[in-house]
């Protein structure tokens, strides 16, 4: 399936089908493509979209956790979207805690998986060798359980990311940023619908990520799914689907 980008105000996105919101939110390392087979099942129900974040472009002092809010704050204003069901994936289940923190009005639900926000073994914490193709492809395979998930195209993106000193200098400031930003003594204040979607082989978020994040946020269920890494709906797409489908079933007014 080729995801159509549409360009707009400065925000770049992909909006497809019509209905209630999931507004998805990508990680660090991740690329829209990472969210395929969920727009591929959910477009004939819901209206799915998935904003670019900015990580690349912001200016180095305010690259960080929050400023990824307030965009996805700005983006949700343009669009004129509410009753959200925010779904985040490592990084960006860390951006749709603090904004549903800061805007519960404008959230219906919230669906995290592998999210930071706890505790992570950032990925994204140093580089000492960036420029060896095998340390970067051994750095993909170990998000994933199963590491043929991460494909030839795949690591040649990260590769050619961490290896543009623009990008890299941007990720390292966002993934210290995450690793301050802990979100334990705040997340209670979560009132809407929760679930956790995590796979039980996760070396990044690990599994008592989110055990802690389910004996937190008061209105939170936890799924796992087995032989399963760091990104659920990449590796495991048809269990994540589904199990992505009981709750919003659960939740429907």
């Amino acid at each position: 399936m080729d995801l159509v980008l549409k360009e707009e105000h400065g925000f770049s996105y992909i909006d497809e089908g019509e209905g209630e919101v999931l507004l998805l939110l990508h990680g660090l390392m991740g690329a829209l493509s990472n969210w395929e087979r969920v727009v591929e099942e959910f477009r004939s129900e819901y209206r799915v979209i998935i904003p670019m974040l900015p990580i690349y472009d912001l200016p180095l002092l305010t690259t960080g956790v929050k400023s990824l809010s307030k965009f996805v704050h700005k983006f949700v204003k343009h669009k004129g979207l509410k009753d959200i069901t925010l779904l985040g994936n490592s990084l960006g289940g860390h951006v749709g805690l603090i904004y549903t923190l800061a805007h519960q009005e404008y959230v219906k639900a919230l669906v995290l998986t592998g999210s930071s926000g706890l505790y992570e073994n950032a990925f994204g914490g140093s580089f000492p060798r960036r420029e060896s193709y095998d340390f970067v492809k051994e750095k993909v395979e170990y998000t994933f359980y199963d590491p043929a998930t991460a494909t030839k195209e795949l690591v040649d993106e990260v590769f050619a990311t961490i290896n543009d000193r623009h990008r890299v200098i941007r990720i390292l400031a966002m993934a210290k940023s995450a690793i301050r930003h802990n979100m334990s003594k705040e997340v209670h204040k979560i009132k809407v619908p929760t679930a956790l979607i995590w796979g039980r082989d996760d070396k990044i978020t690990p599994p008592d990520v989110a055990v802690e994040f389910n004996q937190l946020i008061p209105n939170s269920e936890l799924h796992w799914i087995d032989k399963c890494g760091h990104a659920a709906m990449m590796e495991r797409p048809e269990e994540f689907n589904v199990l992505l489908k009981a709750f919003l079933q659960k939740i429907k007014n």
